[in-house]
């Protein structure tokens, strides 16, 4: 292991969104066309934010890449992170409004209508600026929302061969079916191909993939990613890799108070370990316990007691 001399390389670099999230949990099912009571409150989101968040929780070096409005939200939404210990390399953009999405949530199931804004001004330079400042930077993680926008593609997928090229392990969260669909399946695949650990939920594997259920999905998304791991929700997740193994996670049962950002929570338990050398059932059991945390709270982060 050497000297000790050397600062361990352990940053992980988390490039994509940070958005307001305006969560909405239901009392009850949506009425369409009148009123649905609820418990309201706006706080900070973004799938890439809120991985950076939870990888910070765990006292991992985190820096995200990111851009915000000029604006009081995007001033907020940096100092929510900062206090958390994220590194923000979070440019602010004068002539585009912080990203904002409104979330319904209830029970297992929440519904996001979204307003990009400043997130599609996201750059390559953004992104090489934040990897030159991070000498100890281990690995690259890329929200998939980079990918399905066009104006932030670029960005995105400059994201993935910078860090290929400094030598940095990289991974990538499909994000969302809907846009996955819209984009094609072929082109994202094509987009991520050579990754090391792609994520996906069951629906977002099952389009990546034809239809095909979590274990079959996995199987076959190793021809894109050394490692693929498919989270299954509170039937918990399987992790496939490109030698053939296949790992099933069972995840621990807990009340779901607010699914907002468990998926994200989950992935940073996963990228958590993973730049500390862990094995996949280890990496596995981390990720689980973060998403169990998620959907026992309300919002899409850690919720950090006032020591005060």
């Amino acid at each position: 292991m050497g000297s000790g001399t050397h600062r361990p390389r352990h940053r992980v670099i988390v490039v994509g969104d940070v958005v307001t999230d305006v969560l909405a949990v239901l009392d009850g099912p949506l009425a369409a066309g009148s009123d649905t009571s609820a418990s309201i409150r706006i706080t900070g989101g973004g799938q890439a934010a809120n991985t950076a968040a939870w990888l910070a929780s765990e006292r991992v070096p985190v820096t995200l890449v990111a851009v915000v409005g000029d604006d009081e939200a995007g001033r907020a939404r940096i100092a929510e992170l900062t206090a958390l210990g994220v590194d923000c390399a979070v440019r602010r953009c004068p002539d585009a409004p912080t990203g904002t999405v409104i979330v319904l949530a209830r029970g297992e199931d929440r519904t996001m209508v979204a307003q990009r804004g400043a997130n599609l001004r996201l750059s390559a330079n953004d992104v090489d600026a934040a990897l030159a400042a991070a000498p100890d930077a281990r690995h690259l993680h890329l929200s998939g929302y980079a990918l399905l926008e066009a104006a932030s593609r670029e960005a995105g997928r400059h994201a993935l061969a910078a860090a290929r090229g400094q030598g940095l392990t990289t991974s990538v969260d499909a994000a969302s079916a809907r846009p996955l669909r819209q984009v094609g399946p072929e082109a994202f695949l094509t987009w991520v191909r050579g990754v090391d650990l792609l994520l996906a939920n069951t629906d977002e594997a099952a389009v990546l993939t034809g239809g095909l259920d979590a274990e079959a999905a996995a199987r076959k998304l190793t021809d894109i990613a050394g490692h693929v791991v498919v989270k299954r929700g509170g039937d918990g997740a399987v992790w496939a890799q490109r030698s053939g193994a296949l790992i099933r996670f069972a995840a621990r049962r807990v009340p779901v108070v607010d699914p907002t950002g468990a998926g994200d929570a989950f992935a940073a338990g996963l990228l958590a370990a993973w730049v500390r050398g862990a094995d996949p059932r280890s990496a596995l059991r981390l990720g689980g316990r973060l998403g169990a945390w998620a959907v026992s709270t309300v919002g899409a982060r850690p919720v950090v007691e006032d020591s005060g």
